[in-house]
């Protein structure tokens, strides 16, 4: 069996891959989470079924640095009797006579646009940081 040779040519340097690595360790995702997490507390609020009104106003968000990178999550602090209000809406519950309520669900539609609007937008800021 013959020797074979192989050869590589290369040409140019990692000077855009070295650019955008470096904007990547500046850019802060965490602006993008914080202006969506307000978005997603008026959504819900707008989406909440309302009696008193109180669950709708009882909606907050928080944005966290976690070891797998970054999350954002929504609660609502509306409890009544340890039960909480904003969950047996969206899932339903019993009553006290024996009879059901069918829950709504009221929370993953709004919130479903908040998460591809999240998206599209750290999508068009990191690949800006190419240019």
């Amino acid at each position: 069996m013959a020797n074979k040779v192989i050869t590589i040519i290369h040409k140019g340097d990692f000077e855009k891959t070295n650019t955008f690595l470096t904007r990547m360790q500046s850019w802060d995702v965490t602006k993008i989470l914080r202006k969506y997490g307000e978005k997603g507390v008026e959504e819900l609020k707008n989406a909440t079924p309302v009696d008193t009104g109180k669950t709708a106003d009882s909606w907050y968000y928080d944005v966290r640095h976690t070891l797998r990178g970054y999350e954002i999550n929504w609660y609502n602090s509306n409890i009544n009797d340890g039960v909480p209000i904003a969950i047996i809406l969206q899932y339903g519950h019993g009553t006290g006579g024996g009879g059901y309520v069918r829950g709504t669900d009221y929370i993953n539609p709004p919130l479903q646009e908040i998460f591809e609007s999240i998206a599209d937008e750290a999508w068009k800021e990191v690949t800006g940081l190419w240019a």
